[in-house]
């Protein structure tokens, strides 16, 4: 590992409230925050409508989703040298001042600028919330709340651009950047009041030189393919400058990481062959993903004239079909162990997809439309959660958490360079086909104003333009889903580690995340065990040593052992839950069988033959989950047999229940016990 990583500890003990207020405020600001990577969609033309710039509005996606892509891989890092609560109060305050100035943009430069203001904050928003799943949750049930964020941002992806049509429809578009400041800033405070930091010190280096270089790199690249082609007739030497920024930054790039300690981008990973197509096939994903919400927004509402809230329900489908073809594959891949056909099945429905969508003309039905909408959105969501599988199924434990995070960063470049490039290819395509067609018009048409005045047969034309000039956006795109499709027979598909295979996908649309190897492996493990049928595990574990002692005893023991040996009965008491949800006489149970006792005080503890079966029970805990990971051999690295002794420790947070008659058993003997 670059930097030593510390034995972990279990998060400090906070109340049920104040967990409850803590993830209320956070899922609220990863709401917000991912909300506005898709919420302005369905506003882009009432935007340019009232403030210009027909030509570059994409660049009012493109800037958030670049300034994100670039934040991403420091925040896990300024977390753990500064603390997470510092962190994620400075990415709140960012993001609410990008939104409020984003409110009161006069003009596109100005609302450009101030997404990426916004974008700079929102990175910073949903990278850190997951980190802070790990400083207030028990090891046992950080995969449950891993996944429930998980589940935020999927549903804001798929809700972003019905809400923003909503918005733009009843009120004016600068709500959609004004509403996050209340939310904000009650978010704000409940973590203040409630949010008491878990933090060791370690020893962090951060990438600043591989950071600000890759910005600068992705910047250009965003520029040109925006702008390159007015660079090229107005202004080459503008072209060749951006040209020659880009090229010298990506090559500074290169060579810096071959030198810091701890790179952001290793290049050690583009020697595995599974990491370089699935980042090439992520950037595919991206590209067609946002460079379609981009434009399709435009199509609903100035050809069809549809208003926003119709547009946005119009795009709905399409990130409904992302997130349930992406949860379906994923249950799928759980159970057969096999995953290669499914990126294979998922580019290759993307290209029919966006070619039926670069065919679509004037008298093409809303619905129509819609109905490929779906299909591309289902093909997309085969692919974007498996790639990353994929990899962490590939890569050795040293690459676990930089080949996650990398693989999530070219898709997130994907997404900012194809709103940039479909943006620029139907912004000059329509400006060169209104130039030839109606060149009296040809200044009067960059004005939105003026396109919304139009009417009868100049309107009629202008839509045949309109349609005519989303062609070749749509077949750039379906050229690069095929290219994705050649590059997914590439994809080697090696076996699931046995150990593993039962892994749930709870984060479907793949959140953007910056983590060390260790956290990735926590994520794992939490997740693979998260789903256990505990009764059914305890009782297993009780038959196979003899032992005649009921799940739930077996539960008490093991609370009462991690506590010293002795432990407040009416404490225990609590964590049990209501008599009418368990098994009666617990205590007494456990007492009859000679494992505990009575202690002064309202205490009871273990005797010596509960203190050595709770021994047993640790060191067969520790060995299920040396099994769980032995594919990354963690007998070379102490920080994972750290992370055994602590998910060992933890048994789970919530006593056993009894399933009742005739419940399926989920579980199975390899399940950690």
């Amino acid at each position: 590992m670059p930097h030593r990583i510390p034995e972990q500890q279990s998060p400090p003990e906070i109340s049920s409230r104040e967990r409850i207020a803590i993830f209320s405020a956070l899922s609220l600001v990863l709401l917000l925050a991912s909300l506005d990577q898709t919420i302005v969609s369905t506003a882009l033309p009432t935007i340019v409508r009232e403030i210009g710039g027909l030509s570059h509005l994409s660049w009012i996606v493109t800037a958030y989703l670049l300034a994100t892509t670039i934040v991403v891989p420091l925040y896990g890092k300024l977390g753990d040298l500064f603390g997470r609560r510092t962190v994620l109060q400075v990415a709140v305050v960012i993001f609410l001042v990008g939104s409020g100035l984003c409110g009161m943009a006069q003009n596109l430069p100005e609302l450009i600028a101030f997404r990426i203001v916004q974008g700079l904050g929102g990175g910073g928003l949903i990278v850190t919330a997951m980190a802070v799943v790990g400083d207030v949750v028990p090891p046992r049930e950080r995969g449950r709340y891993q996944g429930f964020f998980g589940g935020v941002f999927g549903l804001a992806t798929v809700l972003g651009p019905l809400i923003g049509g909503f918005i733009v429809g009843h009120t004016s578009w600068r709500w959609i950047f004004l509403i996050n400041l209340p939310f904000g800033l009650l978010a704000l405070v409940v973590i203040n009041r409630t949010f008491r930091p878990h933090r060791q010190p370690s020893k962090i280096q951060i990438d600043y030189p591989g950071a600000m270089l890759l910005a600068l790199a992705l910047s250009s690249i965003v520029i040109i393919t925006s702008l390159g082609a007015t660079f090229a007739a107005e202004a080459p030497v503008s072209l060749f400058a951006f040209a020659l920024l880009g090229a010298v930054s990506l090559a500074s790039f290169i060579y810096i990481e071959t030198r810091v300690p701890d790179p952001l981008l290793p290049l050690s990973l583009f020697t595995n062959r599974s990491f370089v197509v699935a980042a090439a096939i992520g950037f595919i994903v991206g590209l067609a993903l946002f460079g379609s919400i981009t434009l399709l927004p435009l199509y609903l509402q100035i050809v069809k004239g549809l208003d926003p809230t119709s547009a946005g329900l119009h795009l709905t489908p399409m990130m409904l079909g992302v997130f349930v073809s992406s949860i379906t594959s994923g249950q799928i891949i759980s159970r057969i162990g096999r995953y290669k056909i499914f990126p294979i099945m998922g580019t290759g429905i993307m290209t029919v997809a966006l070619a039926l969508l670069s065919m679509i003309t004037v008298e093409t039905s809303a619905w129509t439309a819609s109905l490929y909408m779906i299909l591309l959105g289902l093909g997309l969501g085969m692919v974007m959660q498996i790639l990353v599988m994929a990899v962490q199924n590939a890569v050795a434990y040293e690459q676990l958490g930089v080949a996650t995070s990398g693989t999530t960063l070219f898709r997130s470049i994907g997404g900012s360079v194809g709103a940039a490039l479909f943006g620029a290819i139907f912004a000059y395509t329509l400006g060169e086909n209104i130039k030839a067609t109606m060149p009296a018009l040809a200044d009067t048409l960059s004005d939105p104003a003026a396109i919304s005045a139009l009417s009868g047969a100049a309107k009629a034309t202008y839509n045949e333009l309109f349609v005519s000039s989303l062609h070749p956006v749509f077949r750039t795109a379906a050229g690069a889903a095929f290219l994705a499709f050649l590059l997914s027979f590439a994809i080697k598909e090696v076996p699931l580690r046995a150990t593993l295979t039962t892994e749930p996908s709870n984060d479907p649309l793949q959140m953007p995340r910056d983590a060390t190897s260790l956290d990735e492996l926590r994520r794992i493990v939490s997740r693979a065990t998260a789903k256990e049928n505990r009764w059914h595990v305890y009782e297993l574990a009780a038959k196979r040593d003899g032992i005649d002692l009921l799940p739930d005893e077996f539960w008490l023991l093991g609370r009462i052992g991690e506590a010293g040996g002795r432990a407040n009965k009416d404490e225990l008491r609590k964590r049990l839950g209501p008599q009418e949800t368990r098994q009666p006489r617990p205590f007494g149970r456990l007492e009859d069988a000679g494992m505990a006792r009575e202690a002064s005080g309202g205490f009871v503890e273990l005797t010596e033959s509960g203190k050595a079966l709770y021994q047993r029970l640790l060191k067969q805990r520790e060995e299920n989950l040396a099994h769980m990971l032995a594919d990354w051999d963690s007998n070379e690295h102490p920080e994972v047999r750290a992370l055994m002794r602590e998910m060992a420790q933890s048994f789970a947070s919530s006593p056993p229940i009894k399933p009742s008659a005739g419940a399926a058993v989920t579980s199975s003997a390899s399940t950690t016990r």
